[in-house]
Formats: structure tokens, sequence, C-alpha cells
């Protein structure tokens, strides 16, 4: 069976970026979408179209066709308050290079990098991990069967539907200002998934 729209599709793939080796899966624990409903990056979709279990893959996707550029605006300065659980700044988390899920005004997650930290201030990198980067994808199709008409509805993994979980849990996580911290219920990811999950590959 080749893969095409509303396929289910589980691939193994190493993802290098800027020579180092950046995220990978296994035969073990392979990824798994649904081709077609926005999990993936439409051109890593693109590359894939077609092929069939044991077909090898590699391609290069430019930083327009992966989390686009890096952008200084999507660089902020937040009130250490911003960062308050139970009336207390979590001083734990803000450290430099430690990664934050934020949640926005619409409830939504971004993930934002810690950069800097103030008495007053904590100064946070909202660009995507992999913006402004060269995305070098290879693998091999592991598995393709047609998708059930639960998991259109639903989402491969029920991601589709509402949950009453802390802190965002959905696959979509959004963009924008941040307001606060949150905790991610976005799962594991990697990098073939949708851009707006956080994972390395992922779709707009």
């Amino acid at each position: 069976m080749k893969i095409e729209k509303n396929k289910v599709v589980e691939l193994i793939y190493e993802l290098t970026v800027d020579g180092q080796l950046a995220d990978k899966t296994t035969k073990e624990r392979p990824l798994d979408f649904i081709q077609g409903m926005g999990y993936l990056l439409p051109l890593f979709e693109q590359n894939i179209e077609g092929k069939e279990p044991g077909d090898k893959f590699a391609f290069t996707l430019e930083a327009k066709d992966g989390y686009g550029e890096w952008e200084q605006e999507r660089v902020i300065d937040l009130p250490k308050q911003a960062f308050e659980v139970d009336g207390k700044v979590r001083e734990d988390l803000l450290v430099v290079g430690n990664m934050i899920p934020l949640m926005n005004p619409m409830g939504g997650v971004v993930p934002g990098k810690v950069l800097e930290v103030t008495e007053a201030t904590v100064k946070m990198d909202l660009n995507h991990p992999m913006a402004g980067k060269t995305l070098n994808f290879e693998g091999e199709i592991v598995s393709v069967r047609e998708a059930t008409e639960q998991e259109l509805t639903e989402g491969l993994h029920g991601e589709f539907v509402q949950h009453a979980c802390s802190g965002g849990c959905g696959h979509k996580c959004g963009d924008g200002e941040c307001g606060g911290c949150g905790e991610s219920g976005c799962g594991e990811g990697g990098c073939g998934c949708g851009k707006e999950e956080g994972g390395c590959g992922c779709g707009k």
C-alpha cells in the first residue's frame, strides 16, 4: 500500500542539523501519523507521498520550509510573576538554557527558552528551537494502512478530542505572546510531528 491522504504511516528517521544528529526514531518506537491531516510539515509529507513499506527516503528542508527564520521580535521580557505557581516564583525553572512550556491567552502551549534572568524579569526566546535551521531527514517507511473512521474523526491517538487535562494537552500548541507558565501535555512529538506540537519536524 502506498502513502496517500488518510493513510496511517509508520516510519523511522534521523534528523541531522548543522552536521549533528538532532533527533531519531527506531523500529521499536517509530513515528506514526495520518498523511494529509497536518501532522507533519507539508514538504515532509510531499517527500514521502507515494512511498511503500521498505522504501527509503532522504531529503533536505530549508528553514523557510521548516520552522521559518529566527525572529528577533519573538524574544520577549516577561515579569517574574508570570512564573508563579501557588503564589511562589518557580526559581528552579528559571535557569539560562532551560526550555519552559508557556501558555498563551488562547490556552495554547508555546515552548520558550530562558535567555537571561534578572531580579524582576525573564528574557525568553519563543522561536522554535529549529527556527533558521536546515533540516536533513533520512529514513525508511515501516508500514502503511487505511485509517479507521474513528482515527479520522478523533485523531490517531485521540488528539482531536477535547480532554479535561491540566495545562493544554492538545497536539496543536499555539503561537503568540505568553502569559504564564504551563504544564505541557503534548507528548513526545519528535521530529516528524506538526510545527505547533513543538517537535522537530512538525507541520504548520
